[in-house]
């Protein structure tokens, strides 16, 4: 397991050389922010399943997913439009905007929590016999990311992680870490595991 752990921390790596992004403004992220409110809310924490809560994110990572919406390397026909005429100031302030943002809490259901308990196996201990480590060896044991590759989980709504995961699995979202962990899960196991992310504080 360890040994499993480590290469896929070296292929993380590799994946992402000198990915940090400069510090921006978040004074500056607030104001550009407000296009961005109507999907995602005025503070990050959006309203709706079908689009991710950015509140609390770890520093980087957004600034990270805008370049490579605007690149095409991250397809999405919304997101394309929207980061067009952004540049990489715009980037790094609205990175620090969201980052700077408090999460809303998220709670698991009683009817759900044995789907939940199967989540917490994978997040926690992986599935050896699928060569799939602990989802907590790169997110953090409760779900906060790492900066800047490694994106926060924790209270993420269940419909956008499971979402997200099936699309690595797919190969819709080409990733060269995410792709090959998501590809051996079941929809089943990524659903569980959804909603227990979605539940971390």
């Amino acid at each position: 397991m360890k040994r499993l752990t480590l290469s896929i921390t070296i292929a993380i790596m590799a994946a992402f050389p000198g990915s940090v992004s400069a510090a921006g403004d978040a004074g500056a992220g607030q104001q550009k922010a407000q296009v961005c409110a109507a999907c995602h809310g005025l503070d990050g924490n959006s309203t709706g399943k079908d689009f991710p809560s950015l509140a609390g994110q770890v520093p980087g990572f957004i600034a990270q997913q805008l370049a490579k919406f605007k690149s095409g390397e991250r397809g999405s026909a919304l997101m394309v439009g929207m980061v067009q005429l952004l540049s990489v100031a715009d980037m790094a302030d609205l990175d620090a905007w969201y980052a700077s943002q408090t999460p809303a809490p998220r709670a698991i259901g009683e009817a759900q929590l044995e789907t939940a308990l199967v989540g917490q196996e994978l997040f926690r201990g992986g599935a050896k016999q699928y060569a799939v480590p602990a989802c907590m060896a790169c997110h953090g044991p409760d779900g906060h990311g790492v900066p800047v590759n490694y994106p926060r989980v924790a209270g993420q709504w269940p419909e956008y992680l499971e979402s997200q995961l099936l699309a690595f699995k797919s190969g819709e979202r080409a990733d060269p870490v995410m792709g090959p962990i998501a590809f051996r899960l079941s929809a089943t196991q990524i659903r569980a595991l959804a909603l227990y992310m979605s539940g971390l504080q």
